[in-house]
């Protein structure tokens, strides 16, 4: 279907800050191109080799993650995107076969844009351009730091991380994620997962639901994580300043 909102006001754009972020002439480029779908949780974006030939933003509380699988059979997930982001053909210029699997974390609306339309907008704006730019540098920052944090930090932290950067973007304290998925994202065992989350329902800090967590102590939660997903949000803020999400998601449309 396609989709051709204003281009005046950022607010009436799809509830997804990148696409927000962009200059009322560079958005006309590329709204009539953009298409609305709603994809649900675990649909397959992309394989490792595939041909890149969309562009995928998700918006108000969807999510897609990045997956690289390992020798064992087990995929660990490197990086969630949200509404701050996009996942496929962000600066590729012409064919590029995907590295990992790109996956629908939380399913809901997202808005696909062909990688030729818009590298063709791109032609024609240097800030456009620009923007994307600097938008991947956010994800290499984000592979940076996700990397030293599953060096150095303990699965305690590393899991409280993970369900603070989950509810930042979804705008809730509700969590769809199961102790298989947070296994995941972890890069552990699912025995692992299971004793911590044990340990966060005995102290108070959240409680169980059927597929899914809700936090009972947003500042405890914050108490045990490390500060990794401050180091993304203060990048993003140079970077492109305003674009990861902060206040949940009541703005959104």
């Amino acid at each position: 279907m396609d989709m051709q909102p204003s281009v005046a006001d950022a607010q009436t754009r799809p509830f997804n800050n990148l696409l927000r972020k962009m200059r009322t002439a560079d958005y006309a480029l590329v709204a009539p191109h953009l298409e609305v779908c709603t994809l649900p949780g675990g649909e397959l974006l992309y394989n490792p080799g595939d041909d890149v030939a969309v562009v995928h933003f998700p918006c108000g509380p969807s999510l897609a993650s990045f997956l690289i699988a390992n020798e064992d059979g087990r995929d660990v997930e490197t990086i969630l995107i949200g509404r701050e982001g996009a996942v496929g053909g962000v600066v590729s210029q012409g064919y590029l076969p995907a590295y990992s699997r790109i996956t629908v974390k939380f399913g809901g609306p997202f808005i696909r844009l062909r990688v030729g339309a818009l590298e063709a907008a791109k032609k024609q704006s240097p800030a456009l351009r620009n923007l994307f730019a600097r938008y991947a540098d956010c994800i290499v920052a984000q592979l940076f730091q996700s990397t030293a944090c599953n060096a150095i930090h303990t699965i305690e932290q590393r899991a409280a991380k993970w369900i603070l950067a989950t509810m930042e973007r979804t705008g809730s304290e509700r969590v769809a994620l199961t102790h298989e998925q947070l296994a995941t994202l972890l890069g552990v065992g699912r025995s692992y997962t299971s004793r911590v989350v044990q340990v966060f329902k005995a102290e108070g800090v959240l409680e169980t639901r059927r597929g899914a967590v809700l936090v009972r102590d947003h500042a405890a939660l914050q108490a045990r994580a490390c500060l990794c997903n401050e180091s993304v949000k203060s990048h993003f803020e140079e970077v492109l300043r305003g674009v990861y999400p902060a206040d949940g998601i009541e703005s959104g449309r």
